[in-house]
């Protein structure tokens, strides 16, 4: 039987623009030192739908330079994309030196939504999940500093972030019809999901989860963990305050404990 997982406390908006701030002025001190070594960062940032992406993502990048800060959030592969080697169509985007790159979403799209949407094949998935890690390493090899989060979320939430998505007409534009069929197939994306973390999670690219239900809780802790798993000079680590009882690195027991939602 799933535990009750624990709450997680509500952070007001007072707080959160304190340490979002103070977290943003390490984001500025990380960049400074990564330009002055030719250090290449890749974060990729996956979830459900409406689990906070695009949020977490604009927080981090918001006050660096635009010129060594991508973010890529590639679109429906074309008919070329298809028949090349999966990876291909991700690889120009990857990072060079003093490059920081951020994947809204990624090549787990393979493990989720082409997975549950029966837009690969079985031959395909497999291909992937056993090639993946494969890949990974050797981007990291390369010099690649490389960070995985799965930003998870609850039924109830996804619910009711898709209801505002369709009732807020500055949010509309990220309605979907993937968006629309999400909760029908929750079951399903809770499965692949499990998979995808049980057989890529390892020691060299592990998936540190987030528990994304309060925004400005995960927004603040991923953003805290980052800079916590990343050498910069004049790093104040009095600001880098991590809950571990919303990031935490995957465990296989954590869907049973609840920490992970069903």
């Amino acid at each position: 039987m799933t535990k009750k997982p624990p709450p997680i406390p509500k952070l007001d908006k007072t707080s959160y623009r304190h340490q979002l701030h103070a977290l943003q002025i390490e984001l500025v001190k990380l960049q400074r030192h990564f330009i002055r070594c030719d250090d290449k960062i890749l974060v990729i940032v996956e979830g459900r739908d409406t689990a906070g992406k695009d949020g977490v993502i604009k927080r981090i990048t918001e006050h660096l330079s635009p010129r060594e800060t991508r973010t890529v959030a590639l679109g429906k592969p074309s008919d070329r994309d298809r028949s090349a080697w999966y990876f291909q169509r991700y690889v120009p985007h990857l990072p060079a030196a003093q490059e920081f790159v951020l994947f809204n979403r990624s090549w787990y799209n393979r493990a989720g939504v082409e997975r549950v949407m029966g837009f690969c094949s079985e031959g395909e998935y497999q291909e992937f999940m056993e090639t993946v890690l494969e890949f990974e390493h050797m981007l990291v090899r390369s010099g690649i500093k490389l960070m995985k989060y799965y930003l998870d979320i609850s039924l109830p939430e996804q619910l009711e972030r898709l209801e505002a998505r369709r009732t807020d007409p500055l949010k509309q534009w990220k309605v979907s019809p993937i968006d629309e069929t999400a909760a029908e197939h929750w079951d399903a994306y809770s499965t692949a999901r499990n998979e995808m973390l049980a057989r890529t999670h390892n020691p060299i690219t592990p998936w540190t989860i987030v528990r994304a239900d309060v925004k400005r809780q995960a927004r603040v802790n991923l953003i805290a963990d980052l800079l916590s798993r990343l050498d910069y000079a004049e790093k104040d680590p009095g600001v880098l305050a991590i809950d571990p009882t919303i990031v935490f690195d995957f465990k296989p027991r954590f869907i049973s404990s609840g920490l992970i939602a069903p």
